[in-house]
């Protein structure tokens, strides 16, 4: 009895034909560079919006203050908020309300840009001479 005859196994090693690795790390690069530069930019990108957010939240309530203790609350929340934003003081009853309301440009400017706001009540308080808005 003869053995059994097994197929061709093609060559391992340096001694394929055809078949190498050569610019596969080049080609890997090609593709992961580009994208850990979106991720790069989507991050800086969202550390802008939550400064902007913040420093809104500073401005309303800056401005709901001055305006509660009859002082210029529009002035007093421009000081504090990001260039750009729009500071809106109204007085209703008791209380005032003030609202900042910012844009947060994104990649630079070449993408449109992302509002954020935010907007702070307080009580009008007692002895003052009405709210300044």
């Amino acid at each position: 009895m003869s053995p059994p005859i097994r197929p061709a196994r093609s060559p391992v090693g340096p001694e394929r034909v055809g078949f190498t690795d050569r610019g596969s790390a080049t080609a890997e690069l090609a593709v992961g560079l580009p994208a850990l530069l979106m991720l790069l930019l989507a991050g800086l990108a969202a550390v802008g919006a939550v400064t902007t957010q913040l420093r809104c939240v500073d401005a309303s309530r800056d401005a709901v203050l001055a305006a509660s203790r009859g002082e210029a609350g529009t002035q007093a929340g421009q000081r504090a908020a990001p260039p750009g934003a729009e500071v809106t003081v109204t007085a209703s009853g008791d209380t005032v309300t003030a609202t900042v309301r910012a844009p947060v440009p994104l990649l630079g400017g070449h993408l449109p840009a992302l509002r954020v706001n935010a907007t702070a009540v307080a009580g009008i308080e007692p002895g003052s001479p009405g709210p300044a808005l």
